[in-house]
């Protein structure tokens, strides 16, 4: 596996620092989000380090976008969202903060905006966990 030994997902690919994760196969890792934009905030990532769109290959990202479909509908389900947002960065102009290419999956509520991710706090582990749980009875 092609892995970054300075890369935050890297290491939560490797489970040497803790989160949340709501799917795992080969391919493809998602967990959630630390610092949530809303409930169930979800990254879904390779687990090969591929820094953006520009690097990773297509089966890959195929993969992943099968992945996100699935955990998208699990995710407006267990928080009733009104929408979902699929986000997803490439490079430092357009927002990217973390080199390893990522699809962030975002609940939306009629009335509420997103708050700036430079506003964001890190969750308690257990409400992560707890959020977790939730998802995956949708699943």
């Amino acid at each position: 596996m092609n892995t970054d030994e300075n890369c935050i997902f890297c290491k939560i690919i490797q489970k040497t620092v803790p989160s949340s994760i709501l799917y795992e196969d080969n391919t493809v890792l998602a967990f959630l989000d630390i610092k949530p934009l809303s409930k169930g905030h979800t990254l879904v990532i390779p687990k090969n380090h591929y820094a953006d769109i520009f690097d990773i290959p297509k089966n890959d990202l195929q993969e992943i976008y099968a992945v996100t479909k699935t955990l998208a509908t699990a995710i407006k389900n267990a928080t009733n969202a009104d929408g979902i947002s699929i986000i997803q960065q490439n490079g430092k102009a357009a927002g990217q903060v973390i080199f390893h290419y990522h699809v962030h999956i975002v609940s939306r509520f009629n009335g509420l905006s997103l708050p700036s991710f430079t506003e964001l706090n890190i969750a308690e582990r257990k409400e992560l966990d707890e959020m977790a749980a939730k998802i995956k009875q949708h699943l």
